[in-house]
């Protein structure tokens, strides 16, 4: 695992790494391990920064061929981006990218970071206005997520999702100062544009996309798994725009949110384990990491144990049961779940998981 950390933080800062200390190493774990956490192009990029040693060519070849495959789907999806957004103005719909491949253009080459699902982020009357336009283009749409205006559809070789709200779904707290990013996104026109060929795509602007990035990826650590890629994204933004980060108003809202262990966390957790410079992380001192490095020891144990979105899950029940059945043992995997990151995060697991699930309680009973 050394080795996979090593050169991952050599293609994620694009700076040089040394191998021989590491002795022989099994280079198909170290794939491996970069598919799980959906990363093997940043693990490549690192590669070619390998300074001490020749890596063989036969060893090279499937983080190349792998790399080139995720190369030509980001063109692919770029482009499905630009014709897109170009069928959403002519409809006089405003959407906002989110994540994706917005946050990819703070790499360094953009094209090797795996890319996911298309999230689009739009205020009430364009999401319906954008459900009426796209759903007869989809060739699967998923069910509706009513309460959380959440649609998700296939379009072409590509999953769409849109949203009218990104809910925490286990804070109060959280949901409420994520509603007032939206909010701020739309009525105060608070945007960024990334320049996609020649169609301006439009971004939330770098503060309100930090905090939907963040609160999106540590969702996903307490549900049901968060892979390093949506880490390394958090950190790829915070990298780029640290010297436009208001920080006094980063810490107002990250204490509002309660999430301030989450946050210590992490951000201890990227400059161990991910090579983030600590001056570059807001809210983060030495001695943070020092206090730190027991909890950060264990998220990454859930993350390699997880891997990206619970890649590394037994999902089989998700197919093979339907109704009360499927409902109980969704619930025990959450509750087993929880149980160990409360081992990390004591205070806030425990209300977290509670609140989630009178929230699945509440819908149930609806539906």
């Amino acid at each position: 695992m050394g080795v996979f950390y090593a050169l991952l933080q050599a293609g994620l800062w694009e700076k040089d790494v040394q191998l021989l200390q590491y002795g022989r190493i099994d280079f198909k774990e170290v794939i491996q391990l970069a598919e799980e956490q959906s990363v093997v192009g940043l693990v490549t990029a690192g590669l070619e920064h390998v300074i001490d040693a020749k890596v063989p060519h036969d060893k090279l070849v499937p983080f190349i061929g792998r790399t080139l495959q995720i190369e030509q789907r980001n063109k692919a999806m770029n482009d499905f981006i630009a014709k897109l957004i170009n069928l959403l103005n002519e409809n006089g719909i405003k959407a906002l990218l989110v994540k994706g491949q917005g946050v990819a253009q703070c790499y360094e080459r953009p094209l090797w970071r795996a890319c996911g699902d298309v999230d689009l982020l739009l205020d009430d009357e364009n999401y319906r206005k954008s459900k009426e336009v796209l759903i007869p283009l989809a060739s699967a749409v998923e069910p509706e997520d009513v309460a959380n205006k959440h649609q998700g559809m296939h379009i072409k070789d590509f999953v769409l999702e849109l949203h009218g709200r990104m809910p925490f779904s286990m804070s109060k707290n959280v949901d409420h100062e994520i509603d007032s990013i939206l909010h701020d996104s739309f009525s105060k026109d608070s945007i960024r544009i990334w320049y996609n060929s020649d169609v301006d795509v439009l971004l939330p602007s770098n503060y309100n996309h930090l905090i939907l990035v963040f609160t999106h990826f540590l969702s996903h650590f307490f549900i049901e798994g968060v892979g390093l890629r949506q880490i390394c994204d958090w950190c790829r933004l915070l990298w780029t725009y640290r010297s436009e980060i208001d920080i006094h108003q980063l810490e107002l809202c990250i204490n509002r949110m309660g999430l301030r262990s989450e946050w210590k966390a992490f951000a201890a957790f990227a400059v161990d384990y991910l090579g983030m410079p600590v001056e570059a992380m807001p809210l983060l001192s030495k001695s943070d990491c020092t206090k730190f490095r027991k909890k950060v020891r264990k998220i990454n144990d859930f993350i390699m144990m997880s891997g990206n979105f619970g890649h590394n899950r037994d999902l089989s029940y998700r197919t093979k049961y339907t109704g009360i059945t499927y409902k109980l043992i969704s619930f025990w995997r959450r509750l087993k779940d929880f149980i160990e990151i409360a081992k990390i995060f004591p205070l806030d697991a425990p209300k977290f998981f509670v609140t989630y699930l009178m929230g699945k309680v509440k819908r149930y009973c609806c539906d």
